[in-house]
């Protein structure tokens, strides 16, 4: 089959763009379209350099960094990618990719990592955090998502088959659109994460410091406990905020390489997550150091970590509330029990996923439901 793989857009190299080259791993030959690349020369490997197929939107005035501002476009220009030579389609989509136009002798199948989270559900946080709840502006923002929701849910017909990231985007697909997805969990490199049974006396979180990640009630938490030892790791816009509530228990380090994260990980008693995320791959990291998780009890978190009060080989234990009196019973909880987290079943759950599983899992479902509607077609001939 002739193939096209489709993404929103090219800037960074994070969750979404580790996925899309697990992909292009399976399909080497297929061709790339996206919104825009600015992917620097000399950081293209993971898409194996390939020339990537862009939209009008690559060439307006300020589209390297304020691409953003560019939604109300975003529709239009995925809809204006020409893929109408082409056998199977895979958009690998949080935005608009799952908006490019297929004929019916083709085949999409969309591995959405969340439907577009600022139009849907979370709407008015995003409105809150970007100051947008009242005004002109935030009329025009209101009535600017009301019309991507319109589009974003009649485009769901043009998709054959969904793919989520987890089951908690699986219920969105399903609240969303109406349809029916089967989850695939997305690559987490595991290996890059030695495993180490020698734990030390402290806690270790990590993240980039934006209001959803909750950095700031795992602070306020552990200044309420100054026998207990946190280290945190990460920059953004809360920094200050953030620095200003520690006490001296608390070490905020800010930015680190990839080595001292990793470092961190393997040694801390246990990593804190307070996020609620679509999947979240940082604690399935901490995991794979051998390291167990006291997370946030909903979204992926439910799905990465196994929870001390219903599984065996528990790996981690949840709180409920995102606040800080939450986090710090949680945490006099893990004290009392952590021997009943051992560093061989964090490691062993964190194994189930990594980059060959995900392989693995697209490739055969891809397959699969590329013969079903071959037969289909075939049935429909005769």
């Amino acid at each position: 089959m002739k193939v096209a793989i489709i993404h929103d857009w090219l800037v960074t190299y994070a969750g979404a763009e580790k996925v899309l080259e697990e992909i292009l791993k399976i399909y080497p030959a297929a061709d790339l379209y996206s919104l825009i690349d600015f992917i620097e020369d000399d950081k293209r490997g993971f898409i194996q350099n390939k020339t990537v197929k862009t939209s009008f939107i690559q060439k307006l005035p300020f589209a390297k960094a304020k691409y953003r501002n560019y939604l109300p476009l975003m529709p239009i220009a995925v809809e204006q990618l020409d893929v109408s030579s082409y056998d199977l389609i895979i958009s690998s989509s949080h935005a608009v990719a799952k908006g490019i136009i297929t004929g019916p002798n083709q085949i999409h199948i969309s591995y959405v990592h969340s439907p577009i989270r600022y139009a849907w559900d979370l709407q008015h946080q995003y409105l809150k955090e970007a100051g947008l709840e009242r005004g002109i502006k935030g009329t025009l923002t209101r009535f600017l998502l009301y019309k991507i929701r319109n589009w974003d849910y009649r485009t769901a017909n043009g998709v054959d088959y969904f793919l989520s990231n987890s089951n908690f985007i699986k219920s969105r697909i399903w609240k969303v659109y109406r349809r029916e997805a089967n989850t695939i969990y997305p690559p987490v490199d595991v290996s890059s994460f030695s495993y180490n049974e020698k734990k030390e006396d402290f806690y270790v979180t990590a993240s980039r410091m934006v209001p959803y990640k909750k950095i700031d009630i795992i602070v306020e938490a552990f200044s309420k406990m100054p026998d207990k030892r946190l280290i945190v790791i990460g920059d953004g816009p809360d920094f200050k905020k953030i620095k200003s509530i520690a006490k001296e228990n608390i070490e905020i380090l800010g930015y680190q390489s990839f080595e001292v994260l990793k470092d961190y990980m393997q040694r801390a008693k246990a990593f804190v997550f307070a996020a609620e995320e679509d999947f979240g791959i940082t604690p399935v990291e901490a995991q794979a150091c051998g390291t167990p998780v006291i997370a946030y009890g909903k979204g992926g978190s439910l799905e990465t970590v196994r929870g001390i009060d219903e599984r065996e080989k528990p790996t981690g234990l949840f709180f409920y509330e995102q606040t800080s009196h939450s986090i710090e019973q949680a945490v006099k909880k893990f004290e009392l029990i952590h021997e009943k987290f051992t560093p061989l079943n964090c490691r062993d759950h964190a194994i189930n996923f990594s980059p060959e599983r995900f392989r693995e899992e697209f490739k055969h479902f891809i397959e699969s439901k590329g013969s079903e509607k071959l037969n289909h077609k075939e049935v429909e001939v005769v």
